[in-house]
């Protein structure tokens, strides 16, 4: 007994591990969370998948054989005791009990006798009467005596909750597994390539599989996440997305979706269509289908691709979908898109302090660029420009690991919210034949410069220099010059210079970008100022964002995906019953109180003998029996 209490305190430990550690992940997400040596260890352990792993399949199938012995060994001495009076009691053993008492006979006997049976009767005893050698009479009683289908039923009710736990363990794969004849499949391969052995047939009768379907497509294929890799479960029918859809609260935040689904299948005469959402789900054939979230379902898409390092202010036009691959560059130099994600509504807490009221900063497009070596860098960038501190940037985060957070690019917006005018500021400070005409104008305007040719000359040459230094790698290769050229103690003051040029020579090259493309010249003021700070920041850090090319989303057509799981358990209705089972035997145990009741008639002495007993002594017991006696001493008397 201790034991299989002890068994079943670590399933409800394991119960509680399954449930607060999200069961299935990708294993890419644990190594994430935990780190590599708590993942390995929580993978030994089956904590990833705790309902199908061994140990505890283990454990359900000895408590269930264990349980069921428990139940054949005990059940007909319970039922034995259920039946029986226990009318072999002697007027010895009644006086030995705790609780009892006599009473001196003074009324007929015939009339006594038929009055306690007619207080038995009323008390809800039913009793035997059973004759004795010397002439006297023995009334056993008893009531609640149902309690004793408590336990029964307690025990019954773990055998039915435990098999039902059973039949959903997945055994058949598992079985399947360890004879040889299924393995995991690990690659990504297109369902039709995925080997016979890797696949589960329709006949399987226990499983919990996710399908994506996006609008018009239809699927009779499930996949199963099994440890590092997956399953594919066949249908005995196919699923089709009709519609999908999403209403969306203020904010942007998701309130509700559903699906218009289509089940074919040649047993019907015709398609079911049928609408599920979020707990109404879709049953037919056992499984049920289940609205779990929404993807994006290939959501088409148009860039403007700038080349963040060519002096040219144009960009040129790509075209995409999510889960597609595009091209950029060629030779050595090409790259690879992979297009990953793209969101709509990002819900973000823009609020300097963190306690502002998050709001929809607008769509997302989320992307690899992966090199001729396979290395990879993911970028996340928005499509409209944030207000941050009340200034518009438009924001590009990268990461080279999917451990890291992104580190953002941020790129000053213009006065038209557009992101033209850095990159045509960008396109000047990257074209060398546009500093001569910087520094010329530069020079035109600083006083005691223009009038002496000299000076002048050394000032144009000095200023191309520095603006050559910088679009070679922005402020860091400022830096590196500096070092490298200036004496320690005065590296300060010629990085202040140079910093003061730079941001000159930036104004100067903004409006020359502006000159390009006919918009009107930016005006001293301290706007101006910090869009010069925001610009020249951005065209330093372009030279850490891990790409030549800014993809700059300008169009999209949106298409959704329905996330669904489907699950067949036939085990779910065993579990049903076991926990009707279990709470019946449990408010058996609970709110039953068996109680006996003995009279011992012996006229010979003119006495009755009271004796009572009960499977649970607590302050009502005593209540009872003290009330019992004094009704009796009255009917006795």
């Amino acid at each position: 007994m201790r034991f299989a209490v002890s068994l079943l305190s670590v399933l409800g430990v394991a119960s509680v591990i399954g449930t607060v550690l999200k069961q299935n992940e990708p294993y890419e997400n644990y190594i994430v969370k935990f780190g590599q040596f708590w993942f390995a260890l929580f993978e030994y352990l089956g904590l990833y998948d705790v309902y199908h792993s061994v140990w505890f399949l283990v454990i359900l199938l000895f408590l269930v054989v264990s349980t069921s012995l428990c139940i054949y060994r005990n059940t007909p001495s319970m039922l034995k005791e259920w039946r029986t009076f226990k009318d072999h009691a002697t007027e010895k053993s009644l006086r030995a009990f705790s609780h009892q008492a006599t009473f001196n006979l003074t009324a007929d006997y015939a009339a006594t006798k038929q009055a306690l049976l007619q207080f038995l009767n009323a008390k809800g005893f039913k009793y035997k009467i059973k004759a004795q050698e010397d002439g006297s009479e023995l009334i056993a009683a008893k009531a609640g005596t149902h309690q004793r289908w408590g336990y029964i039923f307690t025990h019954v009710a773990m055998v039915v909750i435990l098999f039902g736990g059973l039949l959903d363990g997945n055994l058949p794969f598992k079985v399947q597994e360890m004879l040889g004849y299924k393995r995991i499949e690990t690659l990504d391969l297109p369902v039709s390539k995925v080997p016979a052995e890797s696949r589960m047939s329709a006949s399987n009768p226990s499983f919990r599989g996710n399908m994506t379907l996006s609008e018009g497509a239809t699927h009779n294929v499930a996949f199963l996440r099994v440890r590092d890799g997956y399953l594919v479960q066949e249908l005995p029918f196919a699923v089709g997305l009709k519609d999908f859809r999403i209403e969306h609260y203020a904010t942007g935040q998701p309130k509700s979706f559903e699906s218009d689904l289509v089940i074919f299948d040649p047993a019907l005469k015709e398609p079911i269509t049928k609408t599920i959402s979020v707990n109404h789900p879709l049953t037919y054939k056992g499984i049920a289908i289940y609205q779990s979230d929404f993807q994006d379902g290939g959501t088409g898409l148009k860039f403007n691709v700038w080349n963040l390092f060519s002096p040219s202010e144009k960009s040129h036009a790509l075209s995409g979908a999510i889960f597609d691959e595009g091209a950029l560059g060629e030779g050595d130099d090409l790259l690879r898109v992979e297009y990953n994600d793209f969101r709509k509504f990002n819900i973000i807490n823009m609020s300097p302090d963190g306690k502002g009221k998050p709001h929809n900063v607008g769509p997302n497009v989320t992307y690899k660029l992966r090199d001729s070596r396979g290395q990879a860098v993911e970028y996340v960038t928005y499509m409209q420009p944030m207000q941050i501190d009340g200034k518009f940037y438009f924001l590009s985060g990268m990461r080279e690991t999917v451990q890291e957070d992104f580190r953002y690019l941020r790129i000053p917006a213009d006065e038209d919210l557009s992101i033209n005018g850095f990159m045509g500021f960008r396109a000047v400070m990257l074209d060398s034949s546009k500093y001569q005409e910087i520094a010329k104008r530069i020079a035109k305007k600083s006083l005691g410069v223009s009038d002496n040719p000299e000076i002048k000359k050394q000032f144009e040459l000095s200023l191309v220099r520095l603006l050559t230094i910088f679009a070679q790698g922005g402020y860091s290769e400022v830096a590196k010059v500096i070092e490298q050229s200036v004496p320690e103690k005065e590296r300060e003051a010629s990085a202040t210079t140079y910093i003061k040029m730079v941001n000159i020579a930036a104004y100067e090259a903004y409006n020359m970008g502006l000159q390009l493309s006919n918009k009107p010249l930016l005006k001293n003021s301290s706007e101006t100022e910090a869009l010069m700070r925001d610009s020249l920041n951005a065209f330093s850090d372009m030279f850490f964002y891990g790409a030549p090319y800014y993809l700059q989303l300008n169009q999209f057509e949106h298409k959704e995906a329905s996330g669904l799981q489907l699950t067949k358990s036939p085990g779910q209705k065993w579990v049903y019953l076991g926990s009707v089972i279990l709470v019946l035997g449990i408010f058996s145990m609970m709110y039953i109180r068996e109680r006996r009741i003995w009279l011992y008639l012996k006229p010979s002495a003119n006495e009755v003998h009271f004796a009572m007993a009960s499977n649970r002594k607590n302050l009502d017991f005593e209540k009872e029996f003290s009330l019992y006696r004094e009704q009796l001493a009255g009917i006795v008397s």
